[in-house]
Formats: structure tokens, C-alpha cells, sequence
């Protein structure tokens, strides 16, 4: 079982209870702007099980995102394997936040808790950010988290054969 605890954050394991808030979130399309279409309620629930069972093979996983203040779930961050169509191995930081938490610093505050994890806890010497080229507001977030940019690692992904695909960039930052 996972806890990690910032000044206004708690990282956790995910619970049943976290699934209309988690859907409400999925559901929004500017949450999703960068990642896709919405979600519905059972692509919200494979997403909890798929994170609980991440956490259970690697160490580490997207993890659930409450408000210390509130216990409100405010979204999601973490580390997870890069997906096979990046064209390089590594271990990935994501974050998802409602809307409703966006602007407030929650989403640095997390991904330094789980940077922090990964190099001290779980060991990583190197962990990458990806997202599309377009959002701007995740990559402040890199910014402020100390990431940099790694230009010759950014890729274009092509959904089908032929198609103009969709430019991402990728960030890094070492262990110290």
C-alpha cells in the first residue's frame, strides 16, 4: 500500500469510492484536450484496475491524488513504463487533474512527490515526460519540476499508416 504525503497532497493506492470523481474527470474534455477522447465509467474503472496492477509489478504506478484538506480526489500522478509506441524504454511522470484543481500547484507539488519516489525510493537514474507538443501548460509543469527539454528524443506518432501523426516532445531529469 502507497502513501505519499506532501504539504496539501496525498499520493495513495486507488478505491472503489474513487470512481465517480475519477469519472467525472475523464468525462471532462479539456482534462482530456492532450490525451484523447473522453472516457466513460467502465474506461475510468479499467483504468483504476490497470494502475493497481502496474503498482503491483513495478514498485510504482499512477497513483491516486486526494486533497489533504478536503479527501476530494483531485486526479492522478506518477510513474509508469513509456507506452510501446514511444520509440525508446524508460519510465514515464504523468498527472491529470480536474479542472477544478488546475492553476493551484497541485500538479508540481505531486509530480515532485513522485520524482522524489522514483529516484529515491525506487532507484531510477532517468525519468522522461511526454505530451503532445501543443500543451504548453504541462510543460511548465516539467519546467518548474526541474525536467528538461530533450529535443533529439521527440517523436512523431502516427495512429495509422500514412497520417500526419501528432508531434510530442519529451522532457527529462537524472537522478542527483
Amino acid at each position: 500500500m502507497i502513501e505519499i504525503k506532501t504539504e496539501r497532497l496525498l499520493l495513495r493506492d486507488w478505491r472503489d469510492e474513487d470512481l465517480p470523481a475519477w469519472t467525472a474527470i475523464n468525462a471532462d474534455p479539456e482534462v482530456r484536450e492532450y490525451l484523447g477522447p473522453v472516457w466513460d465509467e467502465a474506461q475510468s474503472a479499467a483504468s483504476m484496475v490497470k494502475y493497481q496492477e502496474a503498482y503491483q509489478r513495478n514498485g510504482f504506478s499512477f497513483w491516486a491524488v486526494e486533497s489533504l484538506a478536503t479527501g476530494e480526489l483531485l486526479g492522478l500522478a506518477g510513474l509508469d513504463p513509456v507506452e510501446p509506441e514511444v520509440p525508446f524504454d524508460g519510465i514515464e511522470i504523468g498527472w491529470r487533474l480536474a479542472r477544478s484543481a488546475w492553476g493551484k500547484g497541485y500538479a508540481s507539488e505531486a509530480a515532485l512527490a513522485a520524482l522524489d519516489f522514483g529516484f529515491r525510493t525506487a532507484g531510477l537514474a532517468e525519468i522522461f515526460a511526454i505530451t503532445l507538443a501543443g500543451n504548453v501548460r504541462s510543460q511548465a509543469v516539467m519546467t518548474r519540476v526541474g525536467m528538461t527539454h530533450v529535443p533529439e528524443r521527440d517523436f512523431v506518432y502516427h495512429e495509422t499508416p500514412g497520417d500526419e501523426g501528432y508531434q510530442h516532445v519529451v522532457w527529462s531529469k537524472k537522478a542527483a
